[in-house]
């Protein structure tokens, strides 16, 4: 996101994915800023969502945006890092960085 972080990061069997979240959004809306050259991880990854920032709304209205988007459980998708800040640290369990970067970039704009 900033200072040269890739913001997907295959660990082990699980994925981390960082990104920023825009909670209160007119509507949910993934958003991709840059892309690597040779169709690598984009530079910096923000999710728009309606829900507010109030008892865990947020990040559970982002797991399930992204379980959406990427086809998977919610149950697989853990806030490793950032619980209550706009920069989090996204755990996708047993997830491929390169399918997960594909599917990323064919999401139309909601």
């Amino acid at each position: 996101m900033t200072g040269g972080r890739v913001p997907v990061v295959q660990d082990g069997p699980d994925v981390l994915l960082a990104v920023r979240v825009q909670p209160r959004a007119s509507r949910n809306q993934l958003v991709i800023a840059g892309t690597r050259p040779g169709g690598g991880s984009p530079d910096c990854l923000t999710i728009r969502l309606t829900a507010p920032p109030v008892e865990g709304a947020a990040n559970a209205a982002c797991r399930a945006f992204l379980a959406d988007i990427l086809g998977i459980p919610q149950s697989r998708i853990l806030v490793d890092r950032g619980e209550t800040s706009r920069h989090k640290l996204l755990r996708l369990r047993n997830a491929d960085a390169a399918s997960v970067i594909a599917r990323l970039q064919q999401t139309p704009a909601r």
